[in-house]
Formats: C-alpha cells, sequence, structure tokens
C-alpha cells in the first residue's frame, strides 16, 4: 500500500438506489451477511446467491454506513455510525426471521465479521449461529506495510485528515484473472472521484478511518466471552491482510461450545471472491443447514467441540 496525501474538503451525498442483497426463501435460515470496511454487498453477493439457490436460506446482505458514498464522507464515518448500521440491519433481520420462525444467523466478511460477533454478543438469544470470514482484529498480513503499525501514534495527529492508503496488488486476491480486473479499475480512481465505489468499492482507504475502527475491535475484543452461539471461522493460511492469528483469537476467547475453524490454502484476504469461493460457500451452507435442521428447543449451542 502507497501513502497519498491530499484534503477533500466537504462532498455532496449521492443517491444510491442499491442498498444491497435481499434473497427470500421458504425455509431454512435468516442470514444477515454484512461487507468489509471500504467494501460493497457485491463481495458477498456468490455466497449470498449459493446459500439461496442451493441452501434454501433466506439472505440479507445490507450495505453499512456511508459506503459507496464520496470519499469523504466515508472518511468521517463513525465506528458509532457502523456498529449502528450493522444493528439496524439486524433488527430488521430478526423481525422477519421472528415472523416466519426462522434461525437467525449473522456473519460477515472482515470488518464484517467483527461486527457480526458484537451483534452476537449483544443479542446472544436471537443469534443462531456467527459466520467470521477473515475476521480483522488486528493487520498482520504479508502485504501489510511496516507504517501501519503507527497508526496509534497517528491517531494523535491532524495528520490522520490527510493521508490515505492506496490498494495495491493483491488486492486480497489470490486470482490473477480477478486481481487484473482490479488494477484496472482502482487504477482510474482518485481521492476526490470514487464514483464506482458503490459497486466495486473503495481504491482508498482513509487512515483517519483506520483510527476510527480501533475502539470498535477493542470493544468486540471485550465482548467475545459472551458470544455463546456456534462459530464458523474462515480465513486463508497466506492472507495478505489479516493471518490466520485472528481467527485463532477468536476461537480460544468465544464462550461458545461449538468453534469451527476453516483454513484455506489458496486463497488471500477476500475469501467469498477468490479462488476457493466455493469451498466456502458450501462451509457456510453446510453450517446454515445444520442449524435450520434442529429441531425447536434442541441443544443448538451445544453441539461440538472446535
Amino acid at each position: 500500500m502507497a501513502i497519498e496525501w491530499g484534503w477533500i474538503g466537504r462532498q455532496k451525498r449521492i443517491e444510491i438506489p442499491d442498498r444491497g442483497i435481499s434473497l427470500s426463501a421458504d425455509g431454512g435460515c435468516m442470514v444477515l451477511l454484512l461487507h468489509g470496511l471500504t467494501g460493497t454487498p457485491t463481495e458477498l453477493g456468490y455466497v449470498a446467491y449459493h446459500l439461496r439457490h442451493r441452501g434454501g436460506h433466506s439472505v440479507r446482505v445490507p450495505r453499512l454506513a456511508n459506503h459507496g458514498q464520496p470519499l469523504g464522507i466515508l472518511a468521517r464515518t463513525t465506528w458509532r455510525q457502523l456498529h449502528a448500521s450493522a444493528k439496524e440491519a439486524f433488527l430488521d433481520a430478526r423481525r422477519e426471521a421472528r415472523a416466519r420462525d426462522m434461525p437467525l444467523v449473522v456473519g460477515g466478511l472482515s470488518l464484517g465479521a467483527v461486527l457480526a460477533l458484537m451483534l452476537a454478543a449483544e443479542h446472544p438469544d436471537d443469534v443462531s449461529g456467527v459466520v467470521c470470514l477473515s475476521p480483522t482484529l488486528f493487520y498482520d498480513g504479508w502485504n501489510v506495510p511496516w507504517y501501519h503499525k503507527l497508526i496509534p501514534l497517528v491517531n494523535y495527529t491532524p495528520i490522520k485528515y490527510f493521508s490515505y492508503f492506496r490498494e495495491s496488488a493483491p488486492f486480497g486476491l489470490k486470482d490473477e484473472a480477478l486481481r487484473g480486473k482490479m488494477a484496472g479499475q482502482y487504477g482510474r480512481a482518485s481521492l476526490r472521484e470514487s464514483a464506482d465505489a458503490a459497486s466495486l468499492g473503495y481504491a482508498h482507504f482513509p487512515v483517519r478511518l483506520f483510527c476510527e475502527m480501533r475502539p470498535l475491535v477493542a470493544r468486540c475484543k471485550r465482548q467475545l466471552p459472551a458470544v455463546t452461539s456456534p462459530v464458523l471461522l474462515v480465513q486463508a493460511e497466506n492472507d495478505d491482510m489479516t493471518g490466520p492469528s485472528n481467527a485463532e483469537f477468536i476461537r480460544r476467547r468465544v464462550g461458545s461450545v461449538r468453534r469451527e475453524l476453516v483454513l484455506l490454502k489458496n486463497s488471500y484476504h477476500l475469501v467469498t471472491v477468490d479462488l476457493e469461493r466455493s469451498v466456502v460457500a458450501d462451509r457456510l451452507q453446510a453450517f446454515c443447514d445444520s442449524l435450520a435442521n434442529l429441531l425447536p428447543g434442541s441443544p443448538a449451542k451445544v453441539q461440538q467441540h472446535a
């Protein structure tokens, strides 16, 4: 990641007709999936359609607060806004799950996994399962630049308002064909022009936003023992951004009895779109199937050990 400097200033909000993915089914689980920081619902599209059309599960993938808006607006997003938008989507999904008598599964990719864990900790009686895909509590992948460790210091300086990490290869992808497409799309992006962000995500990570995520992650870590629902953790062994130690940290600290860990050998960070996306989708489906097949009153939270 290279660093770019600039003052964007105030930008106007834009209208985004696409609020996310919503797929309904007659049975199965209600599955709420949350995308990652600077990402889009599209990055979860493959697994969402797999869960619906092959597993018969209802799936919701909302757009998190300010994602798809100009970069200057995204950069000013607070962790409370992100948490609030995730909770709003959760309450909607819970309402529908209750009305249709369906188990509710929450999950997400990267930061979305962090938010899903927080929701599970805050609403333990409403969540039947948690799916964590490339969970991101700390950045320890092989492609993370050394200066990322300076963010705790930068947080106390005005530098965070002017600095942006620019995405660079491999863009979280081991798939070379997809990586080439991302390079072309992101290569045309600038700090003041992010017109494709609603569909493609952002080519830049605001340092200010990274600083803002630190209290969110700290809160998630404190809440892990309160997560008691079955947990599925999926992470790439060679994740370029967040290594398997993230999943292992969660596995050891959640209060769940059922804790499944899947390590992928041919993927990087974006496991839902990379070379093993079908493996990821199959494991998610099997996890949701196991929860949907439980009879009312059965011990969903004590099915098996890791």
